[in-house]
Formats: structure tokens, C-alpha cells, sequence
């Protein structure tokens, strides 16, 4: 007998409701069906030292601009009402606009997440939370629901409800541009990619162009469209840290850098207890430059110095260590070569030297006092980058992004 089987109904009602069901069941299986046909992406574009993802926020859809960040986890907007809010040239959200926006109750549990700062308001009506990125940046507002869209392959928007966001109403960003705010990428539980993880088998990928190549974009893929494959791929393990508050982000292990033909090895952590082998860089698309350990750094920068036989610039602001006149000579650049476990990365010389004004390249590598090293975005510039949460890998493999 049917576990649906009810003896009290007619026999009309049970034909209705039979086909309330198969309506139903059909429109789940338009709606997978559509999103496999359908594959959700997003346009990247290089704007004022950023690479911002386009999304869409709230009913009707809003478009945002979000700067991709792989180094931190909450999804935040600018919102009105401003109590002070950074100079952004695209339109500022308005939740009161939107039909789908709702507040998070103190009493919920996201509300007691420990992932950021967050904490009930003074006055128990809301959620609030602040993000403090250090050196004047900074985010405050409500937690709240929303809903978040990205455009598909297919050049229509898939919808997602009831996602978590920050709605900033005090904001401190520098060069900001068109950005709306920060879209994290890293594997806590508010970051975009874990909370819609079932729906991309947590796979993400991005490509990114030049920054030279200002009316170019590029494009970020979700699921199976993330997976990077075919011919000169390298995939290296994800190495989770364990024991330690910072465990949400894509940490990797480097074992040499190459300039040329000279190998250098690199060392990461040498504090007690942490094994330097397992984890001693991490994997970031929100900071620009390649950070690396003071006592490594100049060993790399005298391997470049010696590869490079054209005159030197000295930057007067000392903002940058190295740097080369090439307004007379362009010079042949060497070979950089990021060794991880699992391959070895050819870095393009577009992303390991960067110009600072017209005819002046500068290394894009800078000394750190800590141990960790950090691989910005700078190096990343023409590599299609896949982030596989699943399987704990990352992959890389060169491609043109700006064909991409």
C-alpha cells in the first residue's frame, strides 16, 4: 500500500493532489535541471589594485561589486542608511528596496557565531557584527538574510535564498573604486563558497588578467565548471592547520622558489611545535603582493639582481625594494618558479614584476617579520586558479585570462 495512501479522500482529491505532486516533481526536475545547463559564473574585473566579482543582491536584483578575497570569510555590502561609508562609485544598497532582506535575530544561532565579531545590538532588536582588516579598514553593520544572485552561462540569473551577509552602515575601505564591499571566499561557514557548497560541490575557480588590461574582464566559475584540467594543470594539497585560531583559509606548502637556475629553498614557520614542512604559505586573493619570511626574501632578491642587467631605479617613497628603468632597455626577466608540493608554478613576469609608473617595473615579492608567507594575487595574474574544497586541492594552469 502507498505510504501517501489516505482512505478519507475522494477520489477527485486524490487526483488533484496526485497532480499537485507531479507538478511539483516536475518543477524540480526543470529547475535541476536548468542549473546543470545553466552553470552560475561571475565577470572579474581589475579595478583600483582589486579584482571585484559582479553579483546581484536583494528583490528585484541589485548588481554589487564585491572584491574577491580567498583570505577572509564573511560576505558584506555597503548599506543605507550611511553612518560613514567610503567613497564608492556604483550605487549603495537600500535593504528598505528589497522584498527579500531580513534581519537575524539575536536569539539565532548564527547569531552566536564565533567566525567574526559578532554580537547582539544594545537595544536586542538585531545582529550585529565588525570586521577589522587592520591599517584603517574596517566593517560594521547587521548580520541579515538575503538573497544573492550571479549570472549563468546561459545569460540568465540563479537566485539563492536566505544567505548570510553583512549589511555595512560603517565602512572604512582605501581605494575602493566600484566596490560595494568584500565577497570571502575562504572555508568558514559564512564564506560564499561554503554556504553555497552543496549547490557547487564547494569547487570555485577564477582566471586574472593583467592589471594593465583595464577594459578586460575575466570570468569566476562555480562547481562544475571550476574544474581546472587538460594540459600543464599542477594541483598541490591544501594543508589544514590544526591547533590554531586562524584555520579557515587555503594554506599551502611551498618547498623552493627558482629565479632562473638558481633554486632557493623556502622555509616557512620555525616556531616550536609547528612543523614547517606540512604549511608555511597561504593562498590569498585579496592581498596584492607575495609575502615571504624576512630571512628568505633576500636571498630571492639577490638571485633576481643578478639575473637582470639593466640599471636600477630607486623608488624615493620606499615603497618598493626593487626596481628597474626599462624605459631604454627592456630587460629579459628570469624565470620564476613556485615549487609545491605536488608541481612546480612558472610565474608570469606580468605578475612578479609590477610598473610604478611608466618605464619603472618593481618586484612584486616584499620581506615579512613573520613566518607565514602569503601568495597574493599579483602572482596569480594568467593562471586559471581552481579551489577544490572537497578533494582539499588547488590547482593552477596557465591560460591567457584575458581570453578567458
Amino acid at each position: 500500500m502507498s505510504p501517501v495512501y489516505n482512505p478519507t479522500q475522494t477520489k477527485s482529491q486524490k487526483t488533484i493532489n496526485s497532480l499537485y505532486r507531479s507538478i511539483n516533481r516536475a518543477n524540480y526536475i526543470y529547475e535541476e535541471y536548468s542549473f546543470s545547463k545553466n552553470k552560475p559564473t561571475s565577470s572579474l574585473i581589475y579595478d583600483e589594485g582589486e579584482y571585484l566579482m559582479s553579483y546581484f543582491v536583494g528583490t528585484p536584483p541589485f548588481k554589487v561589486y564585491g572584491i574577491l578575497d580567498s583570505g577572509s570569510n564573511l560576505i558584506w555590502i555597503q548599506c543605507k542608511p550611511c553612518i560613514i561609508c567610503y567613497n564608492q562609485t556604483t550605487p549603495i544598497f537600500n535593504p528598505s528596496k528589497s522584498s527579500s532582506y531580513q534581519k537575524i535575530s539575536c536569539s539565532s544561532s548564527r547569531c552566536k557565531s564565533r567566525e567574526e565579531d559578532i554580537s547582539c545590538s544594545k537595544d536586542r532588536d538585531s545582529c550585529e557584527y565588525t570586521l577589522d582588516y587592520g591599517r584603517g579598514g574596517k566593517t560594521q553593520g547587521d548580520l541579515i538574510l538575503e538573497t544573492i544572485s550571479l549570472e549563468s552561462t546561459s545569460g540568465s540569473i540563479i537566485s539563492f535564498p536566505d544567505i548570510v551577509i553583512g549589511c555595512g552602515h560603517t565602512n572604512t575601505l582605501s581605494d575602493t573604486g566600484k566596490s560595494s564591499g568584500v565577497v570571502g571566499l575562504a572555508i568558514g561557514p559564512m564564506s560564499l563558497i561554503k554556504q553555497l557548497g552543496s549547490s557547487f560541490n564547494e569547487r570555485f575557480s577564477y582566471c586574472l588578467i593583467d592589471y594593465r588590461n583595464v577594459n578586460q574582464s575575466s570570468k569566476l566559475n562555480f562547481g562544475d565548471a571550476a574544474i581546472v584540467s587538460g594540459n600543464n594543470v599542477v594541483s598541490t594539497p591544501m594543508v589544514k592547520m590544526i591547533g590554531n585560531n586562524q584555520t579557515d583559509y587555503y594554506y599551502l606548502n611551498l618547498k623552493a622558489v627558482s629565479v632562473g637556475d638558481k633554486r632557493i629553498k623556502y622555509s616557512g614557520f620555525k616556531n616550536k611545535g609547528i612543523n614547517a614542512s606540512t604549511h608555511n604559505i597561504l593562498l590569498d586573493s585579496g592581498t596584492t603582493m607575495t609575502f615571504v619570511p624576512r630571512h628568505f626574501y633576500y636571498r630571492l632578491e639577490s638571485a633576481v639582481k643578478k639575473a637582470i642587467k639593466v640599471p636600477r631605479f630607486y623608488d624615493d617613497s620606499g615603497a618598493f625594494n626593487l626596481c628597474y628603468n626599462t624605459t631604454f632597455k627592456k630587460p629579459k626577466f628570469p624565470l620564476i618558479v613556485a615549487h609545491f608540493s605536488g608541481g612546480d608554478v612558472k610565474l608570469d613576469s606580468k605578475g612578479t614584476f609590477r610598473s610604478l609608473s611608466e618605464g619603472i617595473e618593481c618586484f612584486s615579492f616584499f620581506p615579512h617579520e613573520r613566518d607565514l608567507g602569503i601568495f597574493g594575487h599579483s602572482v596569480q595574474v594568467n593562471y586559471l586558479v581552481g579551489y577544490d574544497l572537497k578533494n582539499n586541492i588547488v590547482s593552477f594552469k596557465p591560460t591567457d585570462c584575458s581570453k578567458y
